[in-house]
């Protein structure tokens, strides 16, 4: 199928990347849980944009000349730890009546969803050697059969993020009447965050 070697263990590995817990899932949730649908929503878009962008550099070869340039991709490396260090430490120091870490305005959940994919440099080496698995070098199509492939993810993301949105809507909305239960949560998306940020910057 358009140069796609499998394209049902294609979609069941994009699932299973996308279940794997990390940054983007928790933005997901902290989006939702503080701005609704709409927050969710917008934050799925950044990371769908984010996606594409670091897709589409990998099938560039970006991660090639990330490789010949170590200083460049720990540069970015350690930007990325820092920008969800940073995120996690202002959630865990927030107090009660500061204004929320997260302003609730879905053009900046866009944004913030989407500099936390694109924050993590791996993501593109793990494209490039992603990609590899699944295409048919007797079939391949050249931009025709990545795009089908980044259009799948894309796909398929959406769909994981609206079912992460909508239960994450509903589990926020029984527990929003309850300050001490946002504080928590918010400690533990902040300690998550945090830690997120210590293993990118520890895996180098």
């Amino acid at each position: 199928m358009f140069g796609i070697a499998d394209y049902g263990a294609f979609v069941i590995a994009v699932i299973v990347f996308l279940a794997i817990p990390g940054p983007g899932n928790l933005a997901l949730i902290t989006s939702t849980s503080k701005g609704g649908l709409r927050g969710g929503l917008a934050a799925t878009a950044g990371l769908i944009l984010g996606d594409q962008v670091l897709m589409w550099l990998a099938v560039a070869g970006v991660a090639t000349l990330l490789a010949a340039w170590p200083l460049v991709f720990g540069a970015v490396q350690w930007l990325g730890a820092a920008y969800l260090a940073w995120l996690g430490l202002r959630m865990l120091l927030a107090r009660p009546g500061d204004a929320p870490v997260i302003t609730i305005t879905p053009g900046h959940y866009i944004r913030q969803a989407f500099a936390i994919t694109l924050m993590n440099p791996k993501a593109i080496v793990f494209y490039m050697a992603f990609f590899p698995l699944f295409v048919d070098p007797a079939r391949h199509q050249g931009l025709l059969t990545f795009g089908v492939m980044a259009a799948t993810i894309a796909a398929l993301t959406f769909a994981y993020a609206l079912i992460v949105v909508l239960l994450t809507r509903r589990f926020a909305a029984a527990l929003r009447g309850s300050p001490r239960v946002t504080r928590w949560l918010n400690r533990l998306a902040g300690t998550l965050l945090l830690g997120f940020g210590v293993r990118l910057a520890l895996s180098r």
